[in-house]
């Protein structure tokens, strides 16, 4: 008899597994899948084989952000809370118990859980990459469910991003007689302004509507108080639609950043195919009753576009709830996910 959902789930909470850390929940996860077929990457697991049947992929990241002084699990008011109940331990528990009761199953599916580490991370630390390259069979599967929290809807795609620092440069000068310098701060106002102004633009892609964003998210200038800055340096964040590639929102950042004297690309990730039209994703909306929605920001729906793997977010949790100090999961959504892929891969 396996445990109730809300007893894994409890259980997953009270492993402690900040991205870095992920060693003990990726044994104990192992530990207790053990009766089915299992392949170690590092601090992630692969857990289920392909024997034939059409592959169905379930994946979830095992760790969590930094704690901010949460203690361990308690319920309230029909939530659970603690580190990672929303992001995305409710999903694991929704994977452990599909695996434990359909992974040796002869039903119509193959089923495997990838369980992966160091999500929260920068994207090439991501240890989902890892094992997609390390185990080739996973690029011939029929679709993936990557079960991060999406209120309750099943949300295609994603948006990819891109972050650049931009600089612009001065020469220092005592502040008492500014003329002899230039004020590489006050030379990106006008930039700044028009940065300000940059609206989203919504593009459709598959029926549904994403928001292209520009934002200035951190500034770094100045040496002293009496000194004219020399230099200024920002990140701006780009995140760009699923009918756009990495190049093309490169080449469209670097336009806005024309006025600047330096423009460098620190880090990227292309965007998630929507796979509205996939057979078996449409058939899981309609098990579900989940409403199509765009994936706003970046999920690893965007890794498995990459092998070619139609994939889909639906996973139990409310997104405003992730991060937070007080990150909570409600116990009906977890069962509702758990209900809706059951009987989605009952066939």
């Amino acid at each position: 008899m396996f445990p109730p959902l809300l007893d894994t789930l409890t259980w997953l909470v009270d492993i402690p597994s900040e991205t870095g850390s992920e060693e003990a929940i990726c044994a104990a996860v192992s530990e207790r899948l053990a009766g089915l077929p299992q392949q170690r990457l590092g601090q992630s697991v692969v857990v289920g084989e392909p024997t034939g049947r059409p592959l169905v992929v379930l994946a979830g990241h095992l760790d969590t952000v930094p704690s901010q002084g949460q203690g361990a699990a308690f319920v309230a008011d029909g939530r659970l809370f603690g580190l990672g109940s929303a992001d995305m331990k409710s999903g694991l528990a929704v994977m452990i118990h599909l695996l434990e009761e359909q992974g040796g199953s002869g039903g119509p599916f193959d089923l495997v859980g990838i369980f992966y580490a160091a999500e929260e991370g920068p994207y090439v630390d991501n240890q989902l990459g890892v094992v997609l390259d390390g185990v080739e069979w996973l690029s011939g599967a029929a679709c993936a469910v990557v079960l991060e929290p999406t209120d309750g809807e099943m949300q295609f795609g994603c948006n990819g991003v891109v972050n650049a620092e931009v600089t612009f440069e001065g020469a220092a000068a005592h502040s008492a007689r500014p003329w002899w310098g230039v004020n590489a701060i006050t030379r990106a106002g006008e930039w700044l302004a028009d940065m300000h102004r940059v609206a989203p633009r919504t593009f459709a892609v598959g029926g549904l509507e994403y928001q292209r964003t520009v934002a200035v998210t951190q500034a770094h200038g100045g040496l002293a108080n009496n000194i004219i800055p020399p230099l200024f340096t920002l990140n701006l964040n780009m995140r760009f639609t699923p009918n756009t590639s990495v190049e093309e929102a490169v080449e469209e950042l670097a336009e806005l950043c024309a006025p600047a004297d330096g423009f460098t690309v620190t880090d990227f990730a292309p965007a998630g195919a929507v796979a509205v039209d996939h057979p078996l994703l449409s058939r899981l909306a309609a098990v579900s009753g989940a409403v199509s929605a765009a994936k706003q920001g970046w999920t690893d729906v965007a890794r498995f576009s990459e092998i070619g793997v139609p994939a889909v977010n639906f996973g139990p949790g409310e997104t405003s709830r992730a991060h937070t100090a007080d990150e909570s999961v409600a116990l009906a959504d977890v069962e509702a996910v758990h209900a809706s892929l059951s009987r989605f891969l009952a066939g």
